[in-house]
């Protein structure tokens, strides 16, 4: 039996917006990490807001362009599959590097990106 219209656009549509809330949400901390790191390690202010919207940007970009080659069939080349792993381990790597050093500030610190670039996928999805 399958399900009706109705039930599955309902469906759809929370997801949609379970997922971009907590996309953003997890952007925000995600970002605050970043910026936190860069202004650590010497960046002006500019340059501490422009790199984790860089970082964050990249995995938007290449996500979007695996997603529109999967709508015409292909994969994506290997430069589209490279740039949202990278940026999502710079990402990764920057909250951890700000946390507390301890194992769970780590795992805190590493939550919002991991929660971000696997709602971004879903929401991809």
């Amino acid at each position: 039996m399958s399900p009706s219209f109705s039930a599955v656009r309902r469906i759809q549509c929370t997801t949609i917006a379970s997922v971009a809330l907590l996309a953003a949400i997890a952007g925000m901390v995600s970002f605050r990490h970043m910026r936190e790191l860069c202004l650590r390690h010497g960046e002006d202010q500019l340059a501490a807001v422009l790199i984790p919207l860089a970082v964050d940007g990249t995995i938007v970009v290449a996500s979007m362009s695996i997603l529109l080659a999967s709508r015409y069939g292909a994969r994506g080349g290997a430069l589209a599959w490279a740039m949202p792993v990278t940026g999502s381990l710079a990402s990764l790597g920057a909250n951890v590097a700000v946390a507390e050093p301890t194992v769970v500030g780590r795992i805190i610190a590493a939550w919002p990106s991991a929660a971000l670039i696997g709602s971004y996928e879903l929401l991809m999805a």
